[in-house]
């Protein structure tokens, strides 16, 4: 069984890695922001609500966030571990996050932090949003995500870090490549890979 909680910035490529640890582990990956991007498509009233923060670039509120991931964690499904893509995000939620799982008599096991230098990040971004036509990907959009991301994000790494969970690894190279130092990382952990 393994829990994890895969951080990192915007356009990093925690979405791609998500992907390829869930198969490997065969845990479901679970990342908010597809939730969102889905309910936005779908015009539902969670995708609303969420699609007047992410058009400007800010996250959507705990109070919508929180409730959601709590369900999700809920399902048959994560019973024999998860991935967290893009959740938490702020030290609010990764109280709620210990709490959820303490309501399950479960804890995490370990938390990878994947870095890229501001360059790297932004060539990815501009990539991505050709390939995707995201609307959440321009220029401006993606520095105020940026922003909020280390205004917010970054103390979540020193809540886990403090607690020995933190694990950081070095985004810059080909899909497996940093595939290949994640996996390094889970095998260290004694995380079944």
């Amino acid at each position: 069984m393994t829990r994890l909680v895969l951080m990192g910035p915007p356009g990093v490529g925690k979405g791609t890695q998500a992907r390829i640890i869930s198969e490997k582990l065969g845990i479901p990956a679970i990342s908010t922001g597809q939730i969102f991007r889905t309910n936005m498509a779908q015009g539902t009233e969670l995708g609303v609500v969420a699609n007047q923060y992410i058009s400007q670039g800010r996250f959507v509120p705990d109070s919508v966030t929180n409730p959601m991931v709590a369900a999700r964690l809920s399902s048959p499904d994560v019973a024999e571990g998860f991935l967290l893509d893009g959740y938490p995000r702020n030290l609010d939620q990764a109280h709620a996050l210990r709490d959820m799982l303490a309501s399950q008599d479960a804890k995490l096991d370990v938390v990878i932090d994947i870095n890229a230098p501001h360059d790297v990040l932004v060539e990815h971004m501009v990539h991505r949003a050709q390939i995707e036509g995201r609307t959440d990907d321009s220029p401006e959009v993606f520095a105020e995500r940026l922003h909020e991301y280390h205004r917010k994000t970054e103390p979540v790494s020193t809540y886990y870090a403090d607690q020995d969970l933190l694990e950081v690894v070095d985004g810059v190279g080909t899909i497996e490549e940093v595939s290949g130092r994640v996996f390094a990382v889970l095998q260290a952990r004694t995380v079944a890979v």
